[in-house]
């Protein structure tokens, strides 16, 4: 994998950037959906490539332990297996381990573990996690962390931190090549000085590219977007940024303007089988009575096909009668417009607009009226 730094917006710091994979090219921005267990729930690979798709995600912890990555490896690797053509990122699956607050015990050597789905024992090592994503066969590996609660103290943080150098130094020697590529992941909670030093140890240790671990868990935004302002800052300009788990959309266009290249994140594929739709003029709870007679569509000023085709009163009348198309037609209008969202985001620094742009595109959300409130979630399972 290679990153070209294309243009640099001069007002903001937001990039336009692409990643060339063996598996295609990635134009940055770039949000990534989020395909778990080898599937974003509800759609086929071509629903992704008809909306532009260039990349998406799945999880090292899951398909580790079904089907299991040996079986995925025998079978020609992740992407014959679940039919994508395109690039995919893995997460190192140190999130959902360390989750598993009661079944799981940590130490220096990894993490032990029992599987949520029949409770057997198992240890991920950083050494594993690599040894999984190259059977896996992916583009875009992710070295071994821990991800500390955001309300852990100082002290704690700490430990965490240098824990996770200790491990990403490992998951180097355990993948020494640059193909398929290797990141590493920052961390630091929102505690300045360990961001800084965190950041220094990975950039020394040398990865393709860097991630911006343990954000969006509850720290909240203001604390979010200085942390990403500072840890951005501090990374090799020529190599892609990833904030991993990250978020709603004003999250997004915050932390672009912030520096930062890749995102991935559960809330359009979540809320979508939730019954809640992201618009241009904000979030709009389907499942409400005021839309059993709308023909309108979602978004008036939206091209995907859940707009195109469809009512609000038909995907209500769907919602509610527990069909399955209703959650495939969501799913398949909040990623088009995440995707569509880092479209123009693309565009804008590219014309050198980006400030403006984002500022009109967020307070067109903020004065709609939002039927329905969720606050940032925690990344977890999709």
């Amino acid at each position: 994998m290679q990153f070209t730094l294309l243009t640099t917006d001069p007002a903001t710091g937001a990039r336009r950037g692409r990643l060339h994979t063996a598996h295609g090219p990635v134009e940055t921005p770039v949000f990534m959906p989020v395909g778990t267990q080898a599937t974003v729930k509800t759609l086929e690979p071509r629903d992704l490539a008809a909306e532009a798709c260039e990349i998406l995600l799945a999880n090292t912890y899951h398909l580790y332990l079904r089907p299991g990555h040996e079986l995925i490896k025998d079978l020609g690797g992740l992407h014959r297996f679940m039919g994508w053509d395109r690039a995919i990122l893995t997460d190192s699956g140190g999130y959902q381990v360390l989750s598993l607050t009661e079944l799981r015990r940590l130490s220096e050597d990894g993490v032990t573990f029992q599987s949520h789905l029949d409770g057997s024992r198992h240890v991920l090592t950083p050494e594993k996690a690599v040894e999984i994503q190259l059977a896996l066969g992916v583009d875009i590996l992710m070295a071994l962390d821990e991800c500390p609660p955001h309300d852990a103290d100082a002290a704690y943080h700490q430990v965490s931190m240098e824990r996770t150098l200790r491990w990403a130094a490992r998951c180097r020697v355990a993948h020494p090549s640059d193909e398929p590529a290797l990141f590493g992941i920052v961390q630091g909670g929102t505690l300045p000085d360990l961001r800084a030093r965190s950041a220094e140890e990975t950039t020394r240790i040398g990865f393709s590219g860097y991630a911006l671990g343990g954000l969006g868990i509850g720290e909240g935004p203001t604390a979010m977007y200085a942390t990403v302002a500072d840890t951005t800052a501090l990374l090799p300009a020529d190599a892609p940024r990833y904030l991993m788990g990250v978020g709603t959309p004003q999250d997004l266009l915050e932390c672009i303007g912030r520096g930062v290249d890749m995102f991935d994140c559960v809330l359009p594929t979540r809320n979508g089988r939730n019954g809640t739709l992201f618009t241009s003029t904000g979030r709009l709870n389907i499942k409400g009575a005021v839309h059993a007679r709308d023909e309108r569509p979602p978004d008036a000023e939206c091209t995907c096909y859940t707009c195109r085709h469809f009512s609000r009163a038909y995907l209500r009348h769907l919602y509610v009668s527990g069909e399955i198309l209703g959650l495939r037609l969501n799913t398949i209008h909040n990623l088009h417009y995440y995707l569509d969202l880092m479209r123009q985001a693309r565009q804008a620094v590219e014309c050198g607009s980006f400030l403006a742009w984002k500022d009109e595109t967020l307070a067109r959300m903020r004065v709609a009226p939002t039927t329905s409130q969720h606050g940032q979630e925690i990344r977890t399972d999709d």
